[in-house]
């Protein structure tokens, strides 16, 4: 009886908040420009985005079933969360013509807590997981993907098309006699593989001749018609599962609600918001310079997070943005939210009326398109171009290709931005140093050049002799900034070294931020700016003590 009340209400709740939230970054990205004047929705337009959907729905069907396999589930909450997650993501996602689905990436997490706690469990997870990808685009923490280099771009695009390569290679698999899955041989193999090969060429071809209809769905229809036309025997998809089934239904996940079962659901919740949020913000990149229009990347988040907490009450299994489908969609000509409303729609009408049709589309066809999709995917200029660029950049892309391919792109990508900012500061850390030259008084000024950071404080310090130097020496800091604590550390252990032997320290150029940092500190003795032009300079004494005395 609880149950069916907190359904109810929530019932209530989710609908208001998904109609008023998606009418209004509906109406809000419609307004932003992704109309071009009222002639951009022509006949011919419409056409594309269509069919474009078209040919996405169909690549999405086995990816779908797919991973639904790897998370341990029943294909229908793979399909389910394709349609959901592609559904509402196309209609207030941060760039038009990206696709979202399930994908592989969050399905090797689940599979450990399906396994282990059962699928009520993953529902309570995904719709969790929703909610902190939310609150991430509200706290516009997607803005934060720009601190990615583009090395670590480049070896995501890399690692993730050879992860959809090797995802393909399982389709060359059949059940053997004593029912586990062999590789294929002989003619079933040469037959696989032609077919696959035909669908590469009329793909590579069809925009050469017109490009009426997108060349994916070219290819895929003339191979389905040559299977069945000369009754050829090569693996479909309905031999994956029956996509067959009916609309998704509302349903609360079924678990205890107490701190144990938060316990058991966050850890997993977590890891899924960030590889989803990542996986999609990449792409969201990656989709922006192919069309060369820039995305919201905090309206994705939302996106993303209200596409997962709404599958997560309709037995989904949650999903992300899809590179690979999303690359199907722009080759295909998909540039609006119409393809990836058609996209999720023609899903929902394979599952609903359609599944005896879409099951018997040979998988060559599919896997074909793949194909193209992982030529059209990798960078192939990063391996003509790793001799002519720094040697880490070059280290980080491949070492993010192979952790993409090892692991999984989120550990990819935080390991490659890690080893880019250690390379960062090691590469700034060497490029301080100091001129010298004495001033009429006596005393002795050291010209500081380069960031003075936690990287460059010890190359700092050894700048300095206050044993022979003058008793008035003044540190310059017009070509130099104090970046951050372990730099004000410095300051301070210098002066009192210079204390120590009776002489004065001096600081001289310091930028308002500087000014600032150290006024903050404590550790000027006079407060004075300097001009922002350096028209008049302050000399400033420093305090010292004040941050513990170097210890």
């Amino acid at each position: 009886m609880m149950y069916e009340r907190c359904e109810a209400l929530i019932l209530k709740i989710l609908d208001f908040y998904v109609i008023k939230t998606t009418l209004a970054m509906f109406a809000e990205s419609f307004s932003s420009g992704d109309r071009e004047g009222s002639a951009y929705f022509s006949f011919s337009r419409i056409k594309t985005e269509v069919l474009s959907g078209l040919t996405v729905a169909l690549a999405l069907v086995p990816e779908a079933v797919a991973f639904a396999f790897v998370a341990g589930v029943h294909p229908l909450v793979g399909l389910y969360a394709a349609f959901i997650v592609g559904l509402i993501t196309a209609l207030i996602g941060g760039r038009p013509g990206m696709i979202s689905g399930a994908t592989g990436a969050l399905a090797v997490v689940m599979v450990a807590l399906v396994a282990s706690h059962g699928v009520e469990f993953l529902f309570a997870t995904v719709v969790l997981m929703g909610i902190l990808q939310i609150l991430a685009g509200a706290f516009h923490l997607g803005k934060f993907i720009r601190l990615v280099p583009h090395p670590v771009m480049m070896g995501f695009v890399n690692g993730l098309a050879i992860v959809i390569f090797l995802a393909q290679l399982t389709q060359f698999q059949i059940m053997g006699p004593d029912g586990v899955k062999v590789w294929m041989t002989g003619w079933p193999l040469v037959t696989m593989l032609g077919l696959v090969v035909l669908t590469m060429a009329i793909i590579w071809v069809m925009p050469k001749v017109t490009a009426a209809v997108p060349a994916p769905l070219a290819g895929i229809v003339v191979v389905v018609a040559i299977v069945v036309a000369f009754g050829i025997d090569v693996p479909r998809v309905g031999d994956l599962a029956s996509i067959k089934g009916g609309l998704p239904l509302f349903h609360i996940p079924m678990v205890p609600i107490t701190m144990e079962t938060m316990r058991i659901i966050f850890p997993y919740a977590m890891i899924l918001a960030a590889i989803g949020l990542i996986e999609s913000l990449l792409t969201l990149n990656l989709v922006s310079e192919i069309t060369g229009k820039t995305g919201g990347a905090s309206q994705e988040c939302m996106a993303q997070g209200l596409s997962n907490t709404v599958t997560g009450f309709f037995g989904g299994m949650g999903g992300c943005a899809m590179i690979g489908q999303s690359i199907i969609n722009m080759k295909s000509g998909g540039r609006t939210r119409l393809s990836g409303i058609s996209s999720a729609l023609f899903l929902l009408a394979f599952i609903l009326v359609a599944s005896s049709l879409i099951e018997q589309i040979p998988l060559a066809a599919l896997v074909g398109v793949m194909f193209m999709v992982v030529i059209g995917t990798f960078a192939w200029q990063s391996v003509t171009i790793l001799r002519r660029i720094p040697l880490t950049d070059a280290l980080v892309m491949v070492l993010v290709t192979i952790v993409t391919v090892l692991t999984d792109l989120a550990i990819a990508v935080i390991v490659g931005v890690i080893v880019s900012a250690l390379a960062y500061a090691w590469n700034n850390a060497t490029r301080i140093h100091a001129s010298i030259e004495e001033t009429t008084e006596g005393g002795k000024v050291y010209q500081i050049e380069g960031p003075l950071f936690f990287g460059s404080t010890d190359g700092f310090a050894e700048f300095f002799d206050p044993k022979n130097d003058p008793d008035l020496v003044i540190v310059d800091f017009m070509d130099s900034r104090v970046v951050d604590q372990s730099a004000l550390q410095a300051i301070e252990a210098l002066a009192s070294r210079y204390q120590a032997v009776g002489k004065t320290l001096q600081l001289r150029h310091l930028s308002h931020d500087c000014h600032q940092l150290l006024k903050r500190a404590g550790q000027l003795m006079i407060d004075s700016d300097d001009d922002p032009h350096y028209g008049v300079a302050v000399d400033y004494f420093v305090k010292t003590g004040i941050l513990g005395g170097g210890h």
